[in-house]
Formats: C-alpha cells, structure tokens, sequence
C-alpha cells in the first residue's frame, strides 16, 4: 500500500473524519462523552459505531464483519485517536478477537465475532502483579476438575477494558513448564467468583484488577490447544503491536495539529510564537518524525496483510517503538511550545500527554521493543 491509500479507504477515512467532528468536534462534546476526561470509552458512542459497521473493520465477512485488513484497521485506529473518538475499547476487542479468529471453536467464533462486530468489548487478562514482560511467570492457575470443568484461581492486573468487557481471553496457567504451560480461556463477563476492581491512573478509569476465586469455566472453555498459550500470543504480536501503533499516530497527529495551530495564532514580542526560529524548528522536527511513522505503520501492516501467515517481529516491534515514542514525544513539546496553556486542562494537550506516556509501557515497554529488535538481529 505504500503512503497512498485506495479509493475505498479514502473514503472510509473521511467518514470517519466527518463523524468525528459532528459527535466530537468541540470540547464540550467530548467532556461529556468521557466525563471530563476521566474515560475513553463511551458505550453510547460505541454502539454508533457498531451500526455504522465500522467495528468489524478486519473481521469475517461471515461473521458480519467487513472483510478488510491490518491496513484498514489501522487507518480506523488512527483516525479515530486523531479524532477524540472515546472508542476506548475497540483495541483490545479487535487484538481479542484476532485471536479467537485464529484458534477459537465455531461456537466461541459466531459467538465472539459476532458480538464484536454489535458492539461487544472483549478484554484480555495476562499481566499478573508478579508478571509483566515476562509472561512466562504467569501465576494464575486453571485446574482440570474430574468432570472435565476447569478451576480457575488468581489475579490480573492492569486490564485493559475489563469493566466494559462482555468477555475476556483469559490466559492462565495449565502446566508447570514456562511458556508450554499456558492455556487461552474464555471468559465470559459476570462468571461467578469474578471480581473486577478499577485502579485509578493518570488517564482514567483505563484498566483493572480482576480477581478469580473458584472460577469454574466448561471443558470447552479453552480457546486454542491446551498448552498452546504462548504460541498463540506469539501469532498475535502482529496486530497488537500495529494497532497499539495506529493509535498512537493518531495522538500524535492530533497533538501536532494542535501545537500548531496554537503556536500560529499566540503572540509574543509583536508575532505569532512559532515564526521564531526554536519553535520553526521544533515543528519541522515533528512533522517529519510523524511521516516517517506514518510510512513504516502502513509498510508493516502491508507486508501483513500481504503475508498473513509470517509473523513480523522486528518489523512491528519497531512500528510500536516509533509510534509511541514519537507521541510521548509531540505531546511533551506541544505541552512545551504552549507554555501554561499547554498544562492548563482547559486545552487538550495535557489530555494528549496523560494518553501517551503510558503508550511507551503497555503492550510491550519500549526497552522490551528494543530488545527484540536487537534480537532479531542474532544480538
């Protein structure tokens, strides 16, 4: 694909655009959608979406979705961050349901898909208090119950969309080998024993503890092959990778543009700031960091949509490095280039920079990115 997009998703991006100005185009719009600020995520919003069906973007056809692929989910992503859309939970929804495209049953697919594509947020719960980068210390533990059943017991931490999710992909630990030993499970949401406690953060109310006590799942709960966990996770480095960076494109471009059209209209010394040289500067610097994040997203997801069976480990391990470092980077210097304005919660930059600085932790922290590209290198 290149940088040049069809004529289709031309078109599917001004739609997009165009619904994002009309449903959040001013301020007061969206501090009513995300009260205040406080959350990404407005369900009412979401369901708009749904009917549009614009969620199942890169989903089956035969499951209701549109058929595309990475590169149109990707462009979603950008544009509606670029936007403001509080469509919070649309990303771990379309990384969940990639996988249970992938591995899940028939039913857990009609199931699953389906709903995503109506409008259902999925969640995943892998991090642990005791494990993060290192998901082969995983601790919580799915036990085979004479019956066939499956006891589950433990905790997750940090998850994403859990208090919106209809359900979760659960990844708990079946065996005692480190990375052989995980096992992928449905979950659906309001399963006795399961309790799901927010924690407050710079950016809202994002993620969640969720506590399993004597969670008692089916036999036919697992997604995938027992023991296979790891593996699967592996498969679906691609889209998480790529879609945690379209996003953070899409931040980026929005904290440029409005770093710039402040800095263009401020006046100080009897002319707009951004006509000194420092600020010039600074602007051009951006602007070419954010294209060249722009080409690389859509080379990768191009070369995953051409070969869907490879995966792409240095490729999209470097797409989310340059995406989520390039946005905590704009925000920091349009918090800059705007002086007290840019801290003032009257403008959208500090909303900007509470939404990056995490970017360059979850999925992956950026020293993790790092190493695997060095990896991949024989480093």
């Amino acid at each position: 694909m290149g940088s040049r997009l069809t004529e289709e998703q031309s078109d599917f991006v001004a739609a997009i655009r165009d619904f994002a100005r009309r449903e959040c185009g001013t301020r007061e719009q969206r501090d009513a959608l995300t009260k205040g600020g406080r959350t990404a995520h407005d369900p009412g919003l979401y369901g708009r979406l749904a009917e549009l069906g614009w969620l199942g973007v890169c989903l089956p056809e035969e499951y209701g979705g549109a058929g595309g692929g990475l590169a149109d989910a990707c462009l979603f992503l950008e544009e509606t961050a670029y936007g403001m859309v509080p469509a919070g939970g649309f990303i771990t929804t379309v990384i969940a349901a990639k996988a249970y495209e992938r591995f899940g049953t028939e039913v857990q697919r009609r199931e699953v898909l389906g709903g995503a594509v109506r409008g259902d947020v999925l969640s995943i719960a892998m991090s642990e208090p005791g494990a993060g980068s290192d998901v082969g210390a995983l601790r919580c533990k799915a036990e085979r119950l004479p019956d066939g059943d499956w006891l589950v017991e433990g905790q997750k931490t940090w998850i994403s969309s859990a208090h919106h999710a209809r359900s979760i992909l659960l990844v708990a630990r079946t065996g005692p080998d480190k990375h052989g030993g995980l096992t992928m499970f449905h979950l659906p949401a309001g399963t006795p024993g399961v309790a799901i406690r927010g924690i407050e953060t710079m950016g809202g109310d994002e993620v969640n503890d969720v506590f399993l006590t004597g969670v008692r799942l089916p036999a036919d709960a697992t997604v995938g092959q027992v023991g296979d966990g790891w593996k699967q996770l592996m498969a679906g480095l691609n889209y998480e990778r790529l879609f945690l960076a379209a996003n953070m494109l899409g931040l980026a471009r929005r904290a440029f543009d409005d770093a710039l059209a402040h800095i263009s209209e401020r006046e100080q010394f009897g002319r707009p700031v951004g006509s000194f040289q420092a600020l010039r500067h600074r602007i051009a610097d951006l602007a070419t960091e954010i294209e060249c994040t722009r080409l690389l997203i859509r080379d990768v997801a191009a070369d995953c949509d051409a070969r869907p069976e490879r995966l792409f480990p240095r490729e999209a391990s470097m797409a989310k490095l340059k995406a989520t470092e390039t946005a905590k980077r704009t925000a920091l210097e349009g918090m800059q280039m705007m002086g007290g304005y840019g801290y003032a919660t009257e403008y959208d930059m500090e909303r900007h920079l509470r939404a990056a600085v995490v970017s360059t932790v979850y999925g992956g922290t950026s020293e993790i990115q790092r190493d695997l590209i060095g990896k991949t290198y024989g480093l």
